[in-house]
């Protein structure tokens, strides 16, 4: 690896940088990102359009939940090994990465196109061999009917309106006996998932929880669930 990164793990971040090192599933991976993130911001808020289509650049940001979904990925690497495996908006890719470099054959889609340039990058840089890396939109699936093993995705959700069709593209996605599971920081939007989960005939249990670090300048550490989604 460059030693060209800052080393910046376990203590938060005090300005953006384009470059992030941070320690998940047992080692340090260099992130690389969007240089200008308020340039980036003004070039895709310039378009009203873009606040109707989710197409605010969160993808350029490392989220807690990531690194939390990161270390429950390495601990059932026996689970996810040789098996098709969909990371669910990869965003900067390092579940993606997590993912493959333990052995599973990763497809990582996002909806924006820019992420997955820098997830490849990523892959380039810390070595891992690349996932398939697809431009995806939820509401469309573009892949084969019930070919996922397990389906996974860290703060994948931000208001209720997304619920229903991350619901509807899991149903499609996974195998009939398939998983998913998604990680999330306590926002309130996941309460509305899990009473979804409920009235749609899944069964959802929490199988996983991390304090994560900050990553950014913030008062204290993250707490992240993971949950485990199957069909009822």
């Amino acid at each position: 690896m460059s030693s060209k990164h800052p080393q910046n793990e376990d203590k938060g971040l005090q300005a953006y940088q384009p470059h992030i090192t941070v320690r998940a599933a047992g080692r340090l991976w260099q992130l690389s990102r969007a240089a200008d993130l308020e340039q980036l911001w003004e070039a895709m808020t310039a378009d009203s359009r873009d606040f109707e289509d989710e197409r605010l650049p969160y993808w350029t940001e490392l989220w807690p939940s990531s690194v939390a979904l990161a270390s429950w990925l390495h601990s059932r690497k026996e689970d996810i090994a040789g098996q098709n495996c969909l990371d669910l908006g990869c965003g900067l890719g390092l579940t993606a990465l997590v993912g493959q470099w333990l052995g599973a054959r990763v497809t990582a889609m996002d909806y924006e196109e820019q992420a997955l340039h820098f997830a490849a990058r990523n892959a380039r840089i810390n070595d891992v061999p690349q996932p398939l890396w697809a431009v995806m939109d939820w509401r469309s699936p573009a892949l084969k009917a019930g070919s996922m093993h397990r389906v996974w995705g860290g703060d994948i959700m931000y208001e209720k309106r997304f619920v229903a069709p991350v619901l509807r593209f899991l149903h499609h996605a996974l195998a009939p006996d398939g998983a998913a599971w998604v990680a999330e920081p306590g926002r309130s939007v996941y309460e509305t998932f899990l009473h979804a989960l409920q009235s749609g005939g899944w069964q959802g249990k929490r199988v996983y929880g991390q304090k994560v670090e900050a990553l950014y300048a913030q008062p204290v550490p993250v707490t992240v669930q993971v949950w485990e989604i199957r069909r009822g």
